[in-house]
């Protein structure tokens, strides 16, 4: 009965968490977006107290229910693992405590340091978003451009064509690697990354040991068979001791299905006294790591950023000595603690301004560039779909009032002065006229035309620098803040 539940709720998860990174219309979000949610790590840095406590009591009635039926990447492990055609190919080993708890505590130092790529790289649920978004969501698009153009054919315009281009690299590269060292773990061995490697696997281990739902041994029946342990994807079954590892076992029922004797079964446990006397050592953990997540999410500082008139640099356009975080994350700081690098509002972002950093301390983390689009002011789409709280929800009211950066003006490529044109662009298209046309020599009336920007209005869209015509270097360019604030 437990697999029969198990794995439709599992399709289900799977597919709706999966059509999230695939979806580049925004239109499942709507519908499937809790999803995102409820996924352990997200919760935590959210401090969504409620999905928090949710997740614990599920865990600590059922067990580790969530790992076989809400993790995205613990479904891929079982769906790797099952292509395997050996059966009955599983083995009892012991847990690796050394090395599930060295990861554990580094997983948890990283979170208190606020070191988001390290953070990200250990976050099941952002490992399966980057594979997600990097691999499967280019196929989904390529399938829909190849729909447009057969039904634009017949003169149809059901579906429409979207450009596929690889946004970072390195998080590609990442994401290549993940997917073949876990497809390695799950085709040898199951769910060895669970049980040794993944955080949350270690963080709900020491709840689901005393678990108020197990599966346990009725040792008079027991046959010593070793089905059981041949196929428990886990490592995690005894047979020769009729015992379970219940901080590592998944709650799949994979067990009880290949039981012939009916020796296994899944059933209400009254915890023991030893049980009891772990229990306040497991609470402690869990709750030490999410005071510790609690704690360093809600420290923040703040930096006075001055206005005015923006000086009209005579340099050439140079990388940005602060990144541009999207608007709703209040601060870089604020990104890089809370951000798992899930890559959720990269893959949907409208304006294609989203792609992953590149910086060893917040790679994989969103930042702003605007080589292909600018940030339209009445878009709030990736405050909508973040589900860790690194990026706040905000309305288009507040977004067109906040500023997340300036703009700077390099007169050294501007066409006006080298192609000795009119221009304006900049001017025109700036959605908070922040920019202004103004004589270049204010004495000389017949100097030609230049852009004067007012840091007090300029919102750090990235209008100006997408449209600046230009080439190939923009004439301006857009300097983030560290601190977002509203004029």
């Amino acid at each position: 009965m437990l697999r029969k539940i198990r794995i439709p709720l599992a399709v289900i998860f799977y597919v709706g968490v999966t059509l999230l990174f695939l979806d580049y219309t925004g239109a499942v979000h709507h519908w499937l977006g809790w999803m995102a949610k409820i996924q352990f790590l997200p919760a935590v840095s959210a401090l969504n107290v409620l999905v928090i406590i949710g997740l614990v009591l599920l865990t600590f009635v059922f067990g580790r229910v969530y790992c076989s039926i809400i993790c995205p990447l613990g479904i891929t492990q079982d769906i790797i693992a099952r292509l395997n055609p050996k059966k009955n190919r599983y083995t009892y080993s012991k847990a690796k405590n050394w090395l599930r708890y060295t990861v554990w505590g580094v997983f948890a130092v990283t979170i208190v340091l606020g070191i988001g790529s390290l953070t990200a790289l250990l976050d099941p649920y952002g490992a399966f978003g980057r594979i997600a978004s990097n691999l499967l969501q280019p196929v989904w698009m390529w399938l829909g451009n190849l729909l447009a153009g057969i039904a634009e054919h017949y003169g149809s315009y059901a579906f429409y064509s979207k450009e596929v281009w690889l946004k970072s690299l390195p998080t590609f590269i990442v994401a290549v690697v993940t997917l073949v060292a876990i497809a390695v773990l799950a085709w040898r061995n199951g769910r060895t990354y669970c049980n040794t490697i993944c955080p949350v696997g270690t963080t709900l281990g020491f709840i689901s040991r005393i678990s108020l739902f197990k599966i346990r041994f009725d040792e008079s029946k027991c046959k010593n068979c070793s089905m059981c342990t041949t196929n428990c994807k886990a490592s995690c079954i005894d047979y020769k001791t009729h015992s379970v590892d219940h901080s590592r076992c998944v709650a799949c029922g994979d067990c009880v299905a290949k039981c012939k004797f009916g020796a296994l079964r899944y059933s209400f446990a009254p915890c023991s006294k030893k049980a009891d006397a772990k229990v306040d050592e497991s609470k402690r953990a869990f709750l030490t790591a999410s005071a510790m997540v609690a704690a360093t999410a809600m420290a923040q500082e703040t930096k006075k950023v001055d206005g005015g008139l923006a000086p009209l640099l005579d340099r050439s356009v140079p990388e940005r000595k602060t990144p541009i975080t999207p608007p709703g994350s209040l601060s870089a700081r604020n990104m890089a603690r809370h951000c798992t690098g899930c890559q959720l509002c990269v893959s949907g972002c409208p304006n294609k301004v989203l792609r992953p950093s590149t910086d060893l301390t917040t790679m994989m983390q969103p930042v702003m560039s605007y080589e292909k689009g600018y940030c339209r002011p009445e878009c709030t789409h990736c405050s909508e779909v973040c589900p860790t709280g690194a990026i706040r929800k905000i309305d288009a009211v507040e977004k067109s009032s906040l500023q997340i950066g300036r703009a700077v003006w390099v007169a050294a490529n501007c066409v006006v002065l080298t192609d000795d044109v009119s221009c304006g662009n900049c001017a025109r298209h700036c959605p908070t006229q922040a920019i202004e046309m103004v004589h270049a020599n204010p004495n000389n009336e017949a100097s030609p035309m230049v852009p004067s920007i007012n840091e007090n209005r300029c919102i750090g869209c990235g209008a100006c620098e997408n449209l600046c015509p230009a080439r190939p270097f923009s004439a301006i360019y857009v300097e983030g803040y560290e601190e977002h604030h509203s004029y």
